[in-house]
């Protein structure tokens, strides 16, 4: 690739899809000028709050299933390869842990990881019985287990925008108000903009849906659980927190951190783990974002003014951590065969 004409590339947004985007470039066209621009990085961005299990819920859809489960078998296959290189402590780590139901059975079954992760499985009668609490009520009836890797954030985008950096690319902070402002200046520009890329685009297909999590101090805690719909704890590695969550609100642009949301997920997750009643004898966070979905992720190329190519991504909802090195990989193909 390195002897591919000489290209002047930007990426527009520093979220988990921008600095991924960024890396794959330098290492596809090392020759290329890169520079990344953004308003917010690090703990400003939507994805330092993410909880940031790889696992896709089944609704996530690209273009095809079958490319949709390439996406997410791409991401397993570039985390679990810096997973393996430990010179370089970038915010991965392997996690196991179980999906329970009391519901239904087709909720705890994922597609996606049942062909990604090696040891995917129905939860057996005795760990069922062990996650029923006859104090709280709760009957879990099915179960799957499986192993999976959690990206955290706040260490894995730092690491990232110092690779970036490190490999020739410069870093930009500066807010973008129409990509025509890039015109000229670069030939291709990747727009990793997440919700902000309805407005950019006028793309009236993105829409937020509002997410409230709890990240608290728990680290005992060493396996991830979901409960039917919203219920999950994720335990950080790193630091022992774990994060409590969640809601769904589509459509909703309130930031603000709802009450009755915090007492929900307190509620549900100690249901689920009573061992968290001692973690909340201690202080914890409550953070808000609106997660960028689409009803399909849009990931193509278009040419706008002066043969400047854009490579959009974006629209992955809550999924962006699950998918990003996946639809990232995706697009660069998608740039490569504009230029053969």
């Amino acid at each position: 690739m390195a002897t591919t004409p000489h290209k002047r590339v930007v990426i527009v947004g520093a979220g988990i899809i921008g600095v991924n985007s960024a890396l794959e470039v330098q290492r596809r066209y090392p020759n290329y000028d890169l520079t990344l621009i953004a308003d917010k990085f690090n703990g400003d961005t939507l994805s330092d709050g993410a909880a940031g299990l790889l696992r896709p819920d089944t609704y996530i859809f690209g273009p095809s299933l079958e490319i949709s489960q390439q996406w997410v078998n791409d991401s397993y296959s570039f985390y679990e390869n810096l997973l393996r290189n430990r010179d370089e402590p970038c915010g991965i780590n392997e996690v196991s842990g179980y999906i329970f139901s009391t519901k239904n059975p087709d909720i705890t079954k994922n597609h996606y990881m049942n062909n990604c992760s090696q040891d995917f499985r129905e939860a057996t009668d005795e760990e069922l019985k062990s996650h029923s609490f006859a104090e709280s009520q709760l009957k879990i009836k099915y179960g799957s287990f499986f192993t999976s890797i959690v990206v955290e954030c706040k260490l894995f985008l730092p690491w990232a925008l110092k690779k970036i950096s490190d490999n020739g690319g410069a870093i930009i902070n500066r807010k973008i108000e129409s990509f025509e402002e890039l015109c000229g200046e670069y030939d291709i520009i990747f727009n990793c903009t997440g919700f902000r890329a309805g407005k950019l685009c006028n793309d009236v297909n993105v829409s937020p849906i509002r997410g409230q999590v709890i990240r608290v101090k728990a680290p005992w805690v060493d396996k991830f659980y979901y409960l039917d719909s919203d219920t999950y704890i994720i335990p950080s590695i790193s630091d022992g927190t774990v994060v409590l969550g969640g809601c769904r609100h589509f459509g909703s642009h309130n930031e603000q951190v709802n009450e009755r949301n915090t007492e929900e997920i307190l509620e549900n997750c100690i249901r689920l783990l009573p061992s968290l009643k001692e973690a909340l004898k201690t202080d914890y966070k409550v953070w808000v974002g609106l997660r960028p979905y689409r009803n399909k992720i849009r990931v193509e190329t278009e040419h706008i003014k002066n043969d400047t190519v854009i490579v959009h991504n974006y629209g992955h909802g809550g999924y962006g951590v699950t998918l990003a090195p996946g639809t990232v990989k995706y697009a660069v193909n998608l740039l490569t065969s504009v230029y053969t």
